[in-house]
């Protein structure tokens, strides 16, 4: 049986892949900017981790060969790429999305070692930038890591698939996260498929006084807003996927990585009936956000 290993005290180390019915394939990947692995990682270091939603997300994309062949895909919040390379085996391009230089640096250096990978398969991985934060994607030939005219319309005119592993550890970058979904599956004219991992981390807060999962029970309560969002621009069908998914990689499998399907469909332009109220009350929606929205429904999809 096929097996990817990683080393607990690295970020990304000797991956080994053993496809079923198929040759040995073995990649090493960066050593660079290498954190040991502590009870507490700093935010600002979440990124260069490589964490088991991304490993349970990519044992989805190696057990769903047909699925993902020849699309468009992309992926939001990256970081070290992992789910992105194992992606590009699979898809024919994989927009690989994240924020900070450094991160992003590291991020290409790894596609780039791992291009033996994914070449062969006929994938391609874009490393950009994309920040949750922002309204709109750079197009600066003078920033690192900016796209082009030509990707921001491929990407708005062909992605499939959207994915996202172990992202929803804060508030408010969980609040980024669903209105950066919002405004690209408005965009969109056709149907998209988003996949989110996540794993249910148990911690004891001062303010409960007891062992809870705020920030896995505030990611569930923002993915029934979305369910329910009624806006006239598009429908959003939220579902739990089996968590029984083929493991081809080696780690810790724990009950508490799940696996969520969200289904996003445009609407019929006459049906187009904003309702404010209720976009006003979606996670993170406040109200200059919920205008910028807007804005975005108005203005074509190509950023300056």
């Amino acid at each position: 049986m096929d097996h990817i290993t990683l080393r607990y005290d690295s970020v990304l180390s000797d991956v080994h892949m053993l496809l079923p019915n198929a040759r040995h394939l073995m990649t090493r990947l960066n050593h660079v900017g290498q954190p040991e692995h502590t009870m507490a990682t700093p935010l600002e270091d979440v990124g260069k981790q490589v964490w088991r939603g991304a490993f349970f997300l990519a044992d989805f994309i190696l057990s769903q060969t047909a699925m993902f062949s020849g699309a468009t895909v992309l992926e939001l919040g990256a970081g070290m790429g992992l789910t992105s390379i194992i992606m590009a085996t699979r898809a024919k391009t994989v927009y690989c999305t994240d924020v900070g230089e450094d991160l992003l640096s590291m991020c290409k250096k790894n596609v780039t070692l791992n291009s033996h990978l994914t070449e062969p398969a006929g994938g391609e991985v874009r490393v950009r930038q994309l920040d949750w934060l922002q309204h709109s994607l750079c197009t600066d030939v003078e920033v690192d890591f900016s796209w082009t005219e030509e990707e921001v319309a491929d990407m708005y005119d062909n992605t499939s698939f959207i994915v996202a592993a172990d992202v929803c550890y804060d508030d408010d970058l969980t609040d980024g996260l669903f209105r950066t979904l919002y405004r690209l599956c408005s965009n969109f004219t056709h149907t998209c498929t988003i996949f989110i991992s996540i794993e249910k981390r148990m911690n004891f807060t001062l303010r409960n006084m007891d062992v809870s999962c705020d920030a896995y029970n505030y990611f569930s309560h923002s993915l029934s807003q979305l369910r329910d969002l009624e806006d006239g621009r598009c429908s959003f069908r939220v579902e739990q996927l089996p968590s029984n998914v083929a493991q081809f990689l080696l780690y810790e499998r724990t009950e508490q990585l799940e696996l969520w399907k969200v289904t996003a469909t445009p609407l019929p332009f006459d049906e187009a009936r904003p309702d404010t109220e209720q976009l006003s009350s979606s996670p993170g929606f406040t109200q200059e956000q919920r205008s910028a929205a807007d804005l975005s429904m108005q203005c074509a999809p190509v950023n300056s």
